[in-house]
């Protein structure tokens, strides 16, 4: 039997997205004039058919599944088919796990048959959200002795727990067979924690959720592992509706969308799947690439050659990987490897922001093709970098930066005001975020004016907002309050336009006091967009980074109240007000400004894709954030390079994560494990970022860390080999 299904094999750009959408393109549009249908391709292998599968798709047919391992490559690759068969066939474009939301939700009637349950529409948790009712469930149950047993903090160990649910998720593993798994996988004193116990307090978990009707993506895909892809007349509605799928990078799938796409193969869709050897970014997180490659003995495999021509793994990955892994020393490198080398790490960010504006400057290279890449990055690498060519009008972006909300200025002043309209908030509020909040209010926001100063200016400086709040300001626990400015016996020193719009901001406050107090304010969301279009917005262009913020500010606002009212509808014992009221006690604004206080949200709202060109900017980015982008660069700044973070999978990876990968179900991790991941790892690390540089690499190392332990990380030998050397007083 003739498989018409294709499995493609390559490395990193090498083709196998072009490839997977020509696939496509020749599947709907053949050369042949011959039309074999999705409903008699039997009868075409019973003949010994080779050719090419030809799909009888018309406009109004959703018959095209495809995924891409992540939001951004989804929407490229949607973008891509469309733009190849001049949108004439509807695909449905989603990553593996939006798919799997999608679909819960669709059939959700169908679950609660199944299931048994409340029969209400599904309200999805953000991890936030689902981190912090967990505690409140589980609060009783982790008491000191667990956490002292635990070794970590109560919110560290909660999200564990959760961690190892969606794993066994992921993996295709009911939540019943946690406990099992780990009482195998986890050795002797590896931890103080009873498997049986952790598996309790997520059974609890699971349940209490699907009571309510709240999801999380750990039970929206065991849900439909589990529950759907099981269920006969679920079966018939998928096959149906899909008669192809396009899985782009499947070495980064969960393991259960194997069992996805063998039900479609089964039933006799064709499939086209990409799979990059030296990829696995995901692996750690929920991935198993091993388990998803047996997938290729079901179709024609095809192996693409190794990275194009231009980058450099084709000169420079089996060297490089071989002096790190089995320490083969060469005399030297190629010249097209720099090294920075420092002895303090402020030296080493200084002098690798030189040696890229020098570079800029010099016409050698432009901006938007230069990369610096870290195993991690702390917030005063971020600082320095941008500080220092910022100077020199180089702009840098940071991929996926996720800095917490509550560090945006406007986000502080918003949470400010709340305290200040809303009754029993005064413990939040105290003179500083009063000051802060009189300043970002009082912006200037001239429509005419063109000029950066003057929309950023404000009536309200900081030196007048101090003074105001020191005497204008009365803190209460239940009512704090802002007098008039002629509170302040020299009141005069203020000026006319800081009093004016002091004077407005105060007039404002006192207007939704009043609302409030009158019911006339539906929700916090209400009075925050208010303030939002009264002080900030005024018609003008509002820089991306505060408008991210803005709108992640609302959606986690609206997101939170909609949880809220959820529980309070279901008269939760987690919910301290009862379910007759809809508007929010302060207990509740409460808790939403502790929480983003805490730092847990970020400004990554839903994406904007950005408008014209690409940005003309250097990008910033860890390890797995430019690996995850696909990005590619003519010039790389390996930072850090002497640091040993370059082997360890970090926060990318999950505890518990090689308990659920399906070729070593449940197996302890030993030693000897973790020493030969990291060496494939760092072998994957490498082929995959020289595949994407095309003309130069600077390995930028200094001899101690941020903490000042000398680094001997595993890519020191590379160093080390480096023929080119700028050390600073190659700079001076």
């Amino acid at each position: 039997m003739v498989s018409h299904s294709i499995w493609i094999v390559g490395t990193s750009r090498s083709g196998k997205t072009t490839r997977l959408v020509k696939q496509f393109c020749s599947w709907v549009e053949p050369k042949k004039p011959y039309t074999d249908s999705f409903y008699t391709k039997k009868q075409g292998r019973e003949k010994g058919d080779n050719a090419s599968k030809f799909l009888d798709l018309k406009p109004t047919d959703p018959g095209v599944l495809v995924l891409a391992a992540n939001d951004d490559n989804r929407r490229e690759l949607g973008d891509t088919i469309v733009t190849s068969t001049v949108g004439k066939y509807p695909v449905r474009a989603k990553t593996p796990l939006g798919f799997f939301q999608d679909e819960v939700i669709l059939f959700w009637p169908l679950l609660i048959n199944s299931l048994n349950l409340k029969a209400q529409f599904p309200v999805r948790l953000r991890p936030e959200t689902e981190q912090e009712l967990a505690i409140k469930l589980w609060r009783s149950q982790l008491d000191e002795e667990i956490l002292r047993l635990a070794g970590v903090n109560e919110s560290r160990l909660v999200r564990r727990i959760l961690d190892l649910f969606q794993l066994a998720a992921y993996s295709g593993t009911p939540c019943e067979d946690i406990a099992q798994i780990l009482a195998r996988g986890l050795a002797e004193n590896s931890t103080n924690l009873e498997p049986e116990f952790l598996a309790s307090l997520l059974l609890d978990w699971r349940n209490w959720c699907l009571e309510r009707g709240l999801l999380t993506y750990g039970i929206i895909t065991e849900l439909y592992s589990q529950h759907l892809l099981s269920d006969r007349n679920y079966q018939k509605h998928l096959t149906k509706r899909y008669q192809a799928i396009l899985a782009d990078d499947v070495d980064d799938y969960p393991g259960v969308a194997r069992l996805l796409f063998e039900l479609l193969l089964d039933e006799g869709a064709v499939g086209a799947f990409s799979y990059n050897p030296d990829g696995a970014v995901r692996l750690g997180l929920g991935a198993d690439p091993n388990y998803l490659e047996g997938l290729a003995a079901r179709c024609r495999v095809e192996t693409l050659t190794g990275p194009p021509p231009e980058s450099l793994g084709q000169q420079l990955a089996t060297q490089m990987v071989e002096l790190v892994t089995e320490s083969i020393m060469p005399l030297s490198l190629p010249e097209i490897v720099h090294s920075i080398q420092t002895t303090s790490r402020a030296q080493l960010l200084r002098q690798t922001a030189e040696v890229i504006a020098n570079a800029i400057q010099s016409q050698q290279v432009e901006p938007e093709e230069i990369a610096i890449i870290a195993p991690g990055l702390d917030a005063i690498a971020r600082y320095t970098l941008v500080e220092i060519l910022s100077k020199q009008n180089i702009q840098i972006e940071s991929l996926n930066d996720q800095r917490p909300l509550i560090s945006s200025p406007v986000i502080r002043a918003l949470l400010t005001m709340l305290s200040l309209v809303y009754p029993g908030l005064g413990r939040l509020v105290d003179r500083d975020a009063v000051a802060e909040m009189l300043v970002v209010l009082s912006r200037k926001q001239p429509p005419e004016s063109t000029d950066a100063m003057n929309r950023v200016s404000t009536d309200i400086d900081p030196v007048r907002a101090g003074l105001i709040a020191d005497y204008c300001f009365v803190p209460h626990p239940d009512r704090p309050n802002l007098l008039p400015v002629s509170a302040f016996e020299r009141w005069d020193r203020i000026g006319y336009a800081a009093t004016t719009a002091y004077n407005e901001i105060l007039q404002w406050l006192e207007q939704q006091r009043s609302q409030q107090e009158q019911r006339l304010i539906p929700s916090p969301i209400s009075l925050l967009d208010r303030a939002i279009v009264r002080f900030l917005w005024n018609g003008s262009n509002l820089p991306y980074e505060q408008l991210a913020a803005l709108r992640e500010l609302l959606e986690t606002a609206q997101h939170y109240w909609e949880i809220d009212t959820r529980l309070r509808q279901t008269n939760s014992k987690l919910s301290p007000h009862p379910p007759i009221s809809p508007f929010p006690s302060a207990t509740i604004i409460d808790e939403f400004i502790q929480l983003l206080r805490r730092g847990t949200i970020t400004a990554n709202p839903y994406p904007v894709r950005p408008l014209g060109g690409a940005r003309k900017a250097v990008t910033l980015a860890t390890i797995f954030q430019y690996r995850s982008s696909r990005r590619s660069h003519r010039w790389h700044f390996w930072l850090d390079a002497g640091s040993p973070l370059w082997a360890k999978g970090g926060a990318a990876t999950l505890f518990g994560a090689p308990f659920f990968l399906q070729d070593r179900l449940g197996q302890p991790w030993t030693a000897e494990d973790e020493k030969s991941a990291e060496q494939q790892r760092l072998r994957r690390i490498l082929a995959d970022l020289l595949s994407r540089v095309s003309k130069r690499v600077y390995l930028c190392h200094s001899d101690l860390a941020v903490n000042g332990q000398e680094q001997l990380g595993p890519l020191l030998p590379l160093v080390n080999a480096c023929v080119t050397v700028i050390s600073e007083a190659t700079v001076n």
